[in-house]
């Protein structure tokens, strides 16, 4: 009989190695690569516009997740995430790429039932826990600012 240990050993010589080094690199460079482009549209809004570094955060976020999902949705982000790993996890690109892959896959389904349903079902946990956790994080704040 073939029990789970004895499964896992005899196939591990045919399994491919991974190749973890290799894999950090492509996701830091990647992943950085993504954030420069999010400094650069930072300085692109601050020098064009005159904003402050805080007003142009703003437009910065909305433009990245703009490109995020028009590069999801002609499919390039997917090509990138394949190759970089977790470099395209970088939260607001990610969380464009989620969201619109979602909606994207349930289109067939209609617009409310299929889009909006299923592209909020992320970002519905992900707003409770930002939520949850801006909430607890406040109530500390106060806590250690009332007792020093």
């Amino acid at each position: 009989m073939i029990t789970k240990d004895n499964y896992k050993k005899s196939i591990k010589p045919y399994q491919p190695k991974p190749k973890y080094f290799r894999n950090c690199i492509k996701a830091f460079l990647i992943g950085g690569l993504i954030c420069s482009i999010g400094q650069g549209l930072t300085v692109f809004y601050m020098e064009v516009f005159g904003f402050t570094s805080k007003e142009a955060a703003n437009p910065t976020v909305a433009t990245l997740i703009l490109i995020a999902a028009l590069l999801t949705g002609f499919g390039v982000y997917d090509k990138i995430g394949q190759f970089a790993g977790a470099g395209t996890a970088v939260p607001v690109t990610g969380f464009a790429n989620s969201i619109t892959s979602a909606a994207m896959e349930h289109r067939s389904e209609g617009l409310v039932l299929g889009v909006s349903t299923n592209m909020f079902k992320l970002a519905g946990s992900v707003i409770v826990f930002g939520t949850v956790a801006a909430y607890i994080i406040g109530v500390l704040r106060y806590l250690i600012q009332s007792f020093l």
